[in-house]
């Protein structure tokens, strides 16, 4: 879908969704650096469903909105 871009411009590109990404870098903290976008959609159910179609390759889900203050995640 894309080239490498850098996380910052994933998320100015694709404010509030679900973004499944094929990362080329991370940080200490194994945060996503840059990476190509695979899949992007406001459905989170819909990238898990595309988390199928990278087999083989190093790949992250991130949410590129607000996380409400009241949400737990779990990793």
């Amino acid at each position: 879908m894309d080239q490498t871009i850098s996380m910052q411009a994933i998320r100015e590109r694709y404010p509030g969704e679900w973004v499944l990404i094929a990362y080329t870098e991370l940080d200490e903290e194994m945060r996503v650096l840059q990476g190509e976008v695979i899949a992007h959609s406001s459905d989170r159910d819909e990238i898990y469903r595309q988390l199928f179609t990278v087999k083989g390759r190093q790949a992250a889900i991130e949410y590129t909105g607000e996380v409400p203050e009241d949400l737990a995640v779990v990793l």
